[in-house]
């Protein structure tokens, strides 16, 4: 096939003057992803910029207010209430989460037999829908007729309220979200110990290492640029989630007691029931701001404690 060169033009000087023609190269194909990013994300990116400087309720054009949004939220109860449940996902939800999906990763990298079915079946809350997920949890935590309770009474326990208590709504769903995380840690944790030289294991035998030693001195620090993606992933994820509380609370969003009111929930409670726009677009930038401050200040702080293969430090 032959070779399309590019137009030139003689200059005044006697070289040649490129002209780049787009519409002969990729820009045709790249212009309707280009115009959908631009029409939904950017745009609307600087439109809730602008709107969290206003009073908009989406019926009336919006009025200039200037940071009283942002002062209004340091004096909300609810958006203190929405922090703190939503740091509680995030504190306990994500080390859970890695530490689970290391240790199913552990016991299942070695070529044992089913080792293939029970990963597939420790994966398999990856693919399923967000809401089919909520919904399948639903039933699991019905106080009536729940698989959850109907297994604590085979051991003579109580049934529990789950998610119509205010103590056990926020653990309820720290447990759908864990159990809907673990397999996709584990498919990353397994891909990294894979990469991990057999060599290394064998000279640490050979020394007289024990298998705790082979892990605290080989497995966690060659693991740790796995470690810090899957914790800078799921930072984000607990932080913004929605999906699951929506659909398990959604008669009556943020109950019993606003235990279930995150941040998320809070945002478009805001939205679309309040009609705050304004608002609400002041406590998603504040959000983007947090989310950008931990991000940033855990890439500085990965330096001192991932090391990379290959890379040299003084």
């Amino acid at each position: 096939m032959p070779v399309q060169q590019p137009i030139s033009h003689a200059s005044e000087a006697g070289r040649p003057r490129w002209r780049w023609r787009p519409w002969r190269g990729p820009l045709p194909f790249l212009l309707p992803w280009l115009i959908g990013f631009i029409a939904l994300t950017i745009i609307p990116l600087f439109l809730s910029l602008y709107w969290s400087f206003t009073n908009y309720d989406m019926l009336q054009p919006p009025q200039w207010v200037g940071a009283s949004n942002y002062v209004q939220l340091v004096h909300d109860p609810l958006f203190r209430t929405s922090v703190i449940n939503t740091s509680f996902m995030v504190v306990i939800g994500v080390p859970a989460g890695i530490v689970l999906g290391l240790g199913c990763a552990l016991l299942l990298r070695r070529p044992i037999r089913g080792s293939a079915l029970y990963r597939g079946a420790i994966f398999v809350p990856a693919v399923v829908p967000s809401v089919a997920v909520a919904v399948i949890w639903i039933w699991i935590f019905n106080p009536d007729y729940g698989l959850l309770n109907a297994a604590l009474g085979v051991v003579h326990i109580k049934p529990q309220g789950w998610l119509a208590s205010p103590s056990l709504a926020k653990p309820s769903l720290l447990m759908l979200l864990v159990w809907e995380a673990v397999g996709q840690i584990m498919v990353l944790m397994l891909a990294g110990l894979k990469e991990i030289p057999g060599e290394l294991y064998e000279a640490a035998s050979l020394d007289g290492a024990k298998p705790l030693q082979h892990f605290r001195y080989i497995t966690f620090p060659l693991l740790g640029p796995v470690l810090f993606y899957s914790l800078i992933v799921w930072m984000i994820f607990y932080l913004q989630f929605f999906t699951e509380a929506f659909v398990a609370t959604a008669q009556d969003l943020g109950e019993p007691v606003n235990s279930t009111l995150f941040y998320s929930i809070y945002i478009y409670q805001n939205a679309f029931q309040f009609l705050k726009m304004g608002y609400a677009s002041a406590m998603a930038w504040i959000l983007f701001a947090v989310t950008m401050i931990i991000t940033v200040t855990l890439f500085r702080l990965q330096r001192r404690f991932i090391f990379y293969r290959g890379e040299q430090r003084a």
